[in-house]
């Protein structure tokens, strides 16, 4: 079975507001290593978002809402990442084309993609598939998710996680 489609073994983990994020160490594209308890000591709230692919429409309008947003959100010590299977080159040219201003972190093995519960059955024009539910979680400085959303639209995202951050 390709890596495309590998579907993860166990059950599909659900994470609601109130639950301790995962923590996670992640490369993004320029080879820069994350850690998510070195940026939770810093004070800082994360913004950790999943989105299926690099460069398609709804993706491309996701990342530039974000990148639009980027002096409001780290202004108030926000960090967003961006998180795909993607491999590096395509992450690369993606935030080059786009001009993007927040990392997109490597995930080709589907870690993160695992331990967030995003890698879930979908169904597009009656054809059902494993892939990666476009989904966002805003982790506070003490750990907790205060927002843990699957499913969310592309259209409107950024507008609704600045109204959840209390920064619009």
């Amino acid at each position: 079975m390709s890596e495309s489609v590998r579907c993860f073994m166990g059950n599909v983990v659900t994470l609601e507001d109130g639950m301790e994020a995962p923590l996670f160490s992640a490369e993004d594209s320029a080879g820069n290593v994350w850690n998510l308890s070195d940026l939770l000591a810093e004070g800082k709230r994360v913004v950790l978002y999943f989105y299926p692919k690099d460069s398609t429409p709804g993706c491309t309008t996701q990342a530039c809402d974000f990148r639009d947003n980027m002096n409001t959100l780290s202004s108030a010590d926000v960090a967003v990442f961006g998180v795909s299977k993607d491999s590096v080159k395509s992450h690369q040219n993606f935030t080059e084309k786009q001009d993007l201003n927040f990392p997109l972190l490597m995930d080709t093995e589907g870690d993160l993609l695992e331990q967030y519960g995003v890698w879930r059955e979908k169904k597009n024009y009656g054809r059902t598939y494993m892939g990666i539910s476009r989904s966002t979680f805003v982790i506070e400085a003490d750990g907790t998710l205060s927002l843990a959303k699957y499913g969310v639209k592309a259209k409107g995202h950024v507008a609704r996680i600045l109204a959840h951050l209390e920064l619009e």
